[in-house]
């Protein structure tokens, strides 16, 4: 049963993406890029070109790219982006011939992190292939591209897709994940292999290639990764059709851009395409807000949770920013509730602006509170508790109670040495 469902997932990916054959192994979407440019590596080392060791990384990639270039042996070189945050083509293109005998592979996001579609992105594809590269094209934000672009199809030699994500499978939240990778038919004898699978044969949607030359070898402990998971992306899939997938790309895309829409009077919007669109997701740029009012990308995520939200990306890809993605799972009335949250949150900004709120001492910067706060005989703060614990008064009757107030992040993220005391301490005190 299982392998029959593997050749079916199989047999549509390669249709969603355009690609010839699949791998199933990765067991998340980092470990896909890391299997797919193992693959690209197999491949170049395959033909002789071993001096083929620098991988193009564009400054708009997500943090995993170039950590995974280094992890499968590339030297990374940064490309340029440009105002609007596509890729720099002509920085690209000047990049490739200078370095064109070391060049092995761009990892170009697409649509990029910056939430746009990258315009120039079939010649950018045919730079790379002019000077003997292969182009990995991260498949992070694929859930804008079903049933309307096939990266296959537009020059890409190799992705991953997080079925995490894309497919049904909730999104965050620490995994389990699956990062299949779908390659072009020249890099398929170079997909991961497996001592348990059959001589390392993957299934593609019109044959089977069996990895000949054993290069690259396993890049997980199981031969077909978290297969677990892979049901509910097959039912996924199964259950919306190609009409259903591609209605749900759509409306990805569709509520990024009301998002936007109804902030941009409120927030500025760092990124937009050439007719004022972004793709999947949208950057509010807080910049100003933080010179203006002293408040933070944090204190505003902070302040999110006293909505009943938890907050989006801060500062990635951008500094002071929040990246907004809201998919195609959220319904109409929860994309209005946290655009409304989001607006009063700025009038909440503009009192400290005014002086109307003290900078030290707001709502924003001692978000989020808790019920021990609420319960308690003093209130410290000047203002009133309804507007702390019920803005809006739309958390009313689905109020959710954080269990802690702030804590100092950088603080762990610095302290990485356990300074708990000796476990000893523990055993004479009992």
């Amino acid at each position: 049963g299982y392998h029959q469902l593997f050749h079916d997932l199989s047999v549509m990916l390669c249709d969603i993406t355009g690609y010839d054959a699949i791998s199933l192994q990765p067991n998340s979407g980092a470990q896909g890029e890391y299997a797919g440019l193992l693959t690209i590596r197999s491949y170049h080392q395959a033909r002789g070109d071993h001096q083929r060791t620098l991988c193009l990384v564009p400054d708009s990639a997500h943090g995993t790219n170039p950590a995974s270039a280094k992890m499968a042996g590339f030297d990374v070189m940064v490309v340029a982006c440009d105002a609007a945050g596509n890729v720099d083509h002509e920085n690209l293109r000047k990049v490739c011939i200078e370095n064109q005998a070391r060049l092995a592979a761009l990892m170009v996001t697409y649509p990029s992190t910056h939430g746009v579609f990258e315009e120039h992105i079939r010649e950018i594809c045919a730079i790379i292939h002019q000077y003997g590269g292969q182009v990995y094209l991260d498949g992070a934000n694929m859930n804008a591209m079903v049933g309307l672009v096939k990266p296959g199809k537009i020059g890409a030699d190799v992705s991953h897709l997080n079925l995490h994500k894309t497919f049904a499978i909730p999104h965050g939240g620490g995994g389990p994940g699956m990062g299949p990778i779908g390659v072009g038919a020249h890099l398929a004898p170079y997909l991961p292999s497996h001592p348990l699978d059959d001589n390392g044969a993957t299934v593609s949607g019109s044959k089977t290639h069996t990895n000949q030359a054993d290069i690259t070898g396993a890049v997980s402990a199981a031969a077909h990764g978290s297969a677990m998971i892979l049901p509910i992306s097959w039912a996924y899939c199964k259950m919306l059709g190609s009409d259903g997938l591609k209605r749900a790309t759509e409306i990805a895309i569709l509520s990024a851009n009301y998002i936007a829409k109804r902030l941009e009077n409120h927030y500025p919007i760092l990124y937009r395409g050439r007719n004022g669109r972004v793709a999947h997701e949208c950057i509010i740029d807080l910049a100003a807000i933080k010179k203006s009012s002293g408040i933070t990308n944090e204190d505003i995520a902070k302040r999110l949770i006293d909505y009943g939200f938890h907050a989006p990306t801060m500062s990635f890809p951008v500094m002071d920013t929040l990246m907004i993605e809201p998919t195609e799972s959220e319904s109409l009335a929860e994309l209005d509730r946290f655009c409304v949250a989001m607006i009063q949150i700025r009038a909440e900004i503009d009192a400290i602006e005014k002086g109307d709120a003290a900078r030290t001492n707001n709502l924003l910067v001692n978000a989020p509170h808790t019920h021990q706060l609420l319960l308690a005989n003093d209130w410290p703060y000047p203002y009133s508790k309804q507007a702390a614990f019920f803005p809006l008064g739309a958390t009313d009757h689905d109020k959710f109670w954080p269990p802690i107030a702030r804590v100092d992040n950088v603080l762990g993220d610095r302290h990485l040495i356990c300074s708990c005391p000796p476990i000893d301490t523990y055993m004479a005190a009992e």
